[in-house]
Parts: structure tokens; C-alpha cells; sequence
């Protein structure tokens, strides 16, 4: 028996070793696995996670600095949601959503709090997709109008309109469901699509051309703008100045709802509660997921202006769900809200970004022949690593698989090595860790990223 030690010294025992040949068994003969050819991948047996660390049967401990998908902001086992969670099943395990529940009022007052002014509405969903689905089917009950603009960097979700939205290549198989998605180019100076050379000029350029598609397409027809308040997997590109603004007023001019996706930066991941309030924003519809209660049980939902809400004071809302605003999950959600006041958890990922985070990353550039360029805000940064700083050409291609992203899967697995399970997406390495990660747990992860880099700058020079 091989124990684990937690964050407070104290040891744990994980499952028998043996254990993990009939997890292997079990995985490899009946589970389906998600964005995968089924006889290609070999998924590592997971057998306890404590804080920000989780562990393989045999007992290898690995920094979690992705936060699992980007979810897990309280990090694993958390004890407060964890009680919480048992707390709530054993008075009311579940209820259906048509009847008033202590803790689903709670949660919604509690988000429409930190929201934004004039939005005191929340509708509760499963996740992240579902939340974007049903964000984009009130825009267009309360419009009248059917096309979504969504930018070709982007992932709002799998099911059917949240994938015809997304930008990113897991769209290619899915995109002729719905038939109102249009793409746009949304601002990315690394990689200008403007030939721009400044933020300014980016931002004044991504706006020009975002007000020319949404004229070509006819004003109209047009019922939501649904933006990633920052680009999650397809880059952590912070908006240059000025440009969400812009995207505001377009929309007012135009008459378009704004839909901002906060589903991964939302609830803490840049130091603010939402990440429109990080870079001034005002949205018509906020969706959200991940953090709210990081996945302990799945919830998602959409918060909504004032103004949206009205159109269905006297005409029915056509949308539901069965386990929407669930007790259990809404009562983890109610937990984080508690732990992110009595621990100061946005004030925490403003200083370490800040003070750790930022400098620790920004000196790479010049360390590393193939970093090119660092971004991002809080505890959520991108790394974009290239063959040539001059041409920018990614150390991978896009979209990349097989031995075309041989570098990328040599730097990840330097990383699991050194004890640490990194995020890679393209030429990508993201840092997403636990928002609850202790300074040291940070700066050892960062250290083993840094070694890391050494296999990719090699990959580089060949």
C-alpha cells in the first residue's frame, strides 16, 4: 500500500497498486473517450487528488497545472465544498427546477451580487456548453433575429450550437448543425490578421473589421456576438485596449445582444470575479461554469441583463432542463463563494500572477530560444513556443497530430517527469493551476516548466 502525504503533512493510503490493471481494464475495455481516436490513447489511472496535487496508483505525485480542464479553481478535495456536497444530500439529494430551493436562491442572489449592475437574473445549466446554448437562444427569443458571430479563435462547447460556434479544428466534423454561425477574426497582435504593430492599432483594426462582417451579414439578421472575455484553449489572448468597448457599442448601435464567455476565466481565474470586470467590459449576457464550483458536481448557467430578462416577464422562456440549478452542485457553488471571501482567493491570484507568476514567465523570453511570446493575467498565462523568433513560425504546426506534434508531446512528458501535469494546446503550453496553489507549490511548478523547455528548445534548434 503506497500513501500520499496531504498539504497539512498528514498521510493518506492510496489504492493497492494492483488495483490499477483492473482501472486499466475497465477504462480501455467500455469507456468512450472524448475528442480521441479510442485505440490511440492510453489514459493514466487517477487514484486520489488532495489541494493541488493529484496521484497515479503508484503513488507519483503531479502539480496540477491545468486545474484538470481549466475547472478546478478550489482544487482537489476541497473541504469545504466536500462537506458541503454531503451536507446537502443528506437533507435534499435533488428537486426539480420548477419549484423554489433554498440553496439555488442563494447561489443565484450570491452570483447576481458580484455581477455586474442590472443583472440579477441567473439561469442554471449542466456546464459550460449548455450555459452558451442556452445564452444564444435567449438572444435570439428576445431579438427575433437568428445569426451569431463568434470568432474563428474560440471554444464555446461540443453540443449543437456551442460547436458550430467554435473557431478551433473540433468544429470541422460538427459545423453544419447550426447554420446561423458566422466567424470573425478577433484581435491577436502575435499573429495580427490587421498587419497591426501596436495594441491600439489592433484593437482599432479588429473592430473595423468586426463592424464591416456585421454589415455584410446585415445588421438584422443579427442576434448575439458571443466573445471569449479572454481566448481560453485557442491562445489566452487578452483583448488589446479599447476593443471589448468597441464590441459594446457595436452591438448597441446595431441592436445585437453581447454574450461574454466567461465559462473558463470566470470566477476567480484573473483575480476578479468575472473577467469583464478585469478589463472594463459590460456584457448582455454572462455565461459561466467551471469555477462556480470547480466541477465538484456539474453546473453552468447564464446571467442575465435586466433588459433581456423583461422579454420573458409575460412570454414564456422556451428552454429547460431537468437538473437545472441541482441542490448538490449549487451547494458547492454557495461553499466556494464562502472560501473565496474568508480566503481572500481573488487578492491571492492578483499577487502571485503578479509578483510570481508574470516576472518568472516574461524572463523565459530571453532564456529560451523558443518561447516567443508570454501572456496573460492571474493564474492564467500562455506560453507560445516557435522554431524562429524572427519568422514566429510555431514549433508546431496548426492543429498539429502524430509526428508533427512530436515536440510538444516531448516537452509534455519532460513535464509529467518532473512532477508536473502541464496544459499543451498547438504550439501551447498554458498555466492554469489551482487558484488555492501555495506560492512554493507554484514556483517548484514553474521551475519543472522552465527544465521543461529545454526539450522544446532543442526541438527548435533541429
Amino acid at each position: 500500500m503506497t500513501n500520499h502525504i496531504d498539504r497539512h503533512g498528514a498521510e493518506h493510503p492510496l489504492p493497492a497498486a494492483e488495483a490499477e490493471a483492473q482501472v486499466r481494464a475497465d477504462d480501455r475495455g467500455h469507456v468512450f473517450h472524448s475528442w480521441s481516436a479510442q485505440g490511440m490513447i492510453d489514459p493514466l489511472p487517477v487514484a486520489a487528488g488532495e489541494g493541488s496535487t493529484f496521484w497515479d496508483y503508484a503513488g507519483n505525485a503531479y502539480l496540477d497545472f491545468s486545474s484538470q480542464l481549466v475547472n478546478l479553481n478550489l482544487g482537489h478535495q476541497h473541504p469545504d465544498l466536500v462537506s458541503a456536497i454531503q451536507q446537502q444530500a443528506g437533507r435534499l439529494a435533488t428537486i426539480q427546477p420548477s419549484v423554489a430551493n433554498d440553496v439555488r436562491g442563494e447561489l443565484a442572489r450570491l452570483i447576481a451580487e458580484v455581477a455586474p449592475d442590472g443583472m440579477e437574473k441567473v439561469f442554471f445549466t449542466n456546464g459550460g456548453a449548455e450555459a452558451n446554448e442556452y445564452a444564444v437562444r435567449m438572444a435570439r427569443q428576445s431579438t427575433g433575429r437568428r445569426k451569431v458571430l463568434s470568432m474563428y479563435r474560440s471554444y464555446h462547447g461540443s453540443t449543437a450550437t456551442a460547436i458550430s460556434l467554435t473557431g478551433d479544428p473540433r468544429r470541422w466534423a460538427n459545423d453544419t448543425v447550426d447554420t446561423g454561425a458566422v466567424r470573425f477574426f478577433g484581435p491577436y497582435l502575435y499573429r495580427s490578421p490587421f498587419h497591426a504593430e501596436t495594441p491600439e492599432q489592433e484593437s482599432e483594426r479588429a473592430l473595423a473589421h468586426l463592424e464591416q462582417t456585421i454589415q455584410l451579414e446585415g445588421p438584422q439578421t443579427i442576434a448575439a456576438i458571443i466573445i471569449e472575455t479572454v481566448v481560453g484553449t485557442n491562445g489566452v489572448l487578452i483583448p488589446p485596449p479599447g476593443y471589448l468597448q468597441g464590441v459594446r457599442e457595436l452591438c448597441d448601435r446595431y441592436g445585437i445582444v453581447y454574450i461574454a464567455d466567461e465559462v473558463m476565466v470566470g470566477f476567480g481565474r484573473l483575480g476578479e470575479w468575472f473577467g469583464i470586470d478585469a478589463v472594463g467590459a459590460k456584457s448582455d449576457l454572462i455565461t459561466f461554469a467551471k469555477g462556480v464550483n470547480s466541477g465538484y458536481v456539474p453546473l453552468g448557467g447564464v446571467i442575465i441583463s435586466d433588459r433581456i430578462a423583461r422579454a420573458f416577464d409575460t412570454v414564456p422562456f422556451a428552454g429547460g432542463l431537468t437538473y437545472s440549478g441541482h441542490p448538490l452542485a449549487c451547494a458547492a457553488g454557495v461553499a466556494t463563494f464562502e472560501v473565496f471571501r474568508r480566503d481572500g482567493i481573488l487578492e491571492r491570484v492578483r499577487d502571485l500572477g503578479s509578483r510570481v507568476v508574470e516576472p518568472t514567465l516574461r524572463s523565459w523570453v530571453d532564456k529560451h530560444p523558443s518561447v516567443g511570446e508570454v501572456r496573460g493575467r492571474g493564474l492564467f498565462w500562455a506560453i507560445e513556443l516557435v522554431r524562429d523568433k524572427e519568422t514566429r513560425e510555431p514549433l508546431v504546426p496548426f492543429n498539429a497530430s502524430g509526428a508533427d506534434a512530436a515536440p510538444m508531446a516531448a516537452f509534455a512528458a519532460a513535464a509529467k517527469r518532473a512532477g508536473v501535469w502541464p496544459f499543451t494546446h498547438f504550439n501551447r503550453v498554458h498555466v492554469a493551476p489551482p487558484l488555492v496553489i501555495s506560492e512554493e507549490e507554484l514556483v517548484r511548478g514553474l521551475a519543472a516548466i522552465d527544465q521543461a523547455l529545454d526539450v522544446a528548445d532543442e526541438a527548435a534548434s533541429s
